[in-house]
């Protein structure tokens, strides 16, 4: 008995290897890029790249594993799950409210060691942010608040409370 559900657990195993998710790669440029409307320093773009685009943008660098089920289901969700808190691809899309409130949590959760979250950097060690690269995004991620507050009136960014 104990053999027979072994085989059907290998054979679901085997089955499942051949049915993956859609990845996630945006072809083109993207248009409403965050990067088109507020500039990004390079080495803000380097950090972004290496900490964040992977849940937070429409081109995920997949790595060997993606290749094996349900792994490939795992990230998937986890890059659905990141997309819909903030895609940097997709920011300028959003209302102004939504741009300025996520620039506000982007500093919070950098600044509180939330993002990138550590299921990702005990793969990915690179994307471990240092203290000097926290700052580095926060300090951006300000100049992009900074630069809304003198750009559009106060109560199209804040809702009253």
């Amino acid at each position: 008995m104990f053999r027979k559900i072994m085989l059907v657990l290998l054979a679901v195993l085997v089955i499942i290897q051949f049915i993956h998710p859609k990845k996630n790669k945006a072809e083109g440029v993207q248009p409403n890029y965050i990067g088109n409307t507020f500039a990004i320093p390079a080495d803000v773009k380097t950090i972004l790249a290496k900490a964040c685009y992977d849940c937070h943008s429409n081109n995920t660098r997949y790595p060997w594993y993606a290749n094996l089920q349900p792994l490939h289901w795992w990230l998937e969700k986890h890059i659905k799950n990141g997309k819909k808190e903030i895609n940097f691809d997709d920011y300028t899309n959003k209302s102004l409210r939504y741009q300025y409130h996520k620039m506000e949590e982007v500093i919070e959760q950098v600044k509180e060691g939330e993002m990138p979250l550590n299921s990702y950097t005990w793969i990915h060690k690179d994307a471990k942010l240092t203290t000097e690269e926290k700052a580095k995004i926060t300090g951006w991620a300000q100049s992009v608040l900074d630069t809304m507050k003198a750009t559009y009136p106060i109560d199209s960014l804040i809702r009253k409370k």
